[in-house]
């Protein structure tokens, strides 16, 4: 897909997202992940038996998901639900599963109540992991199926316009307004790793593209600093996952590397002209991602650069 499509299918799954709750919910995780996964077991309630604490099961990967999408949020009742589903799942399905998943319709994010009760769950039944899986994880799901699929999902068609987004990826859109408060400016103190160096002759950056990322590998300090003081890992690794995701069906339909950071600069700013400030923060996530090897390819260990390569400024 364009970008345009991608950014006209994440409004309508979030559309779609807003109104799903309860059994309507389940069927729609159901059907994504029936479409992705040839493993995926899609468990239905079946008479007395109910369906013993699970909403699918992926045999390869062996996780077991539960499905928590009431029309009315109650944390007190999540939790009872939860605790019920975790344990039937434990009591009648033990040594199918290794990690249970908890599926939610918040739009919102993870309230902080239920995150407690995730997180003492997680050490109370260890080795089984406990993971989270809301609309940033489900909307990375949804990336990865072809057009087709994505219009079968959402139910429409999927056109190919030249409409204007201003942000790409709304998730980021905090980020980016905490890095142009703060100074983005290089820290002549901060040396490039080596590795960097690396990476972009392996991925052929040079030019303006390579100057700019250079320039602003200097300033990746103040995301981890930014994620560090809001206690938001998880947020971190989800959008991550999410720049994982898109590079790789980015270089799919792309070959040069310049193309593919414009790619990558639009699912940060969207297609929309931004101000300097606005754009030298967007430029700054991009360095952050590629140096923790989110996004481009890492070089093999035994791989050295030619005597061509750009040189690093």
């Amino acid at each position: 897909m364009r970008f345009e499509q991608r950014m006209f299918a994440r409004l309508k799954f979030l559309e779609k997202l807003a109104e799903l709750s309860e059994n309507a919910f389940e069927n729609f995780f159901q059907d994504l992940m029936c479409a992705l996964y040839p493993d995926f077991v899609d468990v239905r309630t079946h008479g007395n038996l109910g369906d013993l604490g699970a909403d699918g099961l992926t045999l390869h990967d062996r996780q077991l998901y539960a499905c928590y999408a009431p029309s009315t949020f109650d944390a007190s009742a999540i939790e009872l639900k939860f605790k019920s589903d975790l344990q039937k799942a434990i009591n009648k399905r033990s040594g199918q599963f290794d990690t249970f998943v908890f599926v939610h319709n918040d739009m919102r994010g993870t309230h902080p109540e239920i995150a407690a009760m995730l997180a003492e769950a997680q050490r109370a039944h260890k080795p089984l992991n406990i993971e989270i899986m809301g609309r940033r994880r489900l909307w990375q799901k949804i990336m990865k199926l072809d057009l087709a699929e994505v219009e079968d999902l959402l139910g429409c068609p999927i056109p190919i316009t030249d409409s204007i987004y201003g942000i790409g990826m709304e998730d980021l859109e905090p980020l980016l307004d905490h890095l142009k408060t703060a100074t983005v400016s290089p820290d002549p103190l901060h040396r490039i790793p080596q590795v960097s160096e690396e990476k972009l002759d392996y991925n052929e950056l040079d030019g303006d593209s390579r100057e700019s990322l250079v320039k602003a590998m200097k300033s990746t300090h103040l995301i981890d600093e930014y994620y560090d003081l809001r206690i938001m890992e998880i947020q971190r690794k989800e959008v991550a996952e999410g720049f994982r995701i898109y590079y790789q069906q980015v270089r799919e339909a792309w070959t040069a590397a310049e193309d593919i950071l414009w790619q990558l600069e639009m699912y940060v700013l969207g297609n929309m002209r931004h101000d300097p400030r606005t754009h030298r923060a967007a430029q700054v996530i991009l360095a952050y991602f590629f140096e923790r090897c989110d996004i481009f390819e890492q070089p093999p260990a035994d791989w050295r650069p030619s005597t061509t390569s750009g040189d690093a400024t």
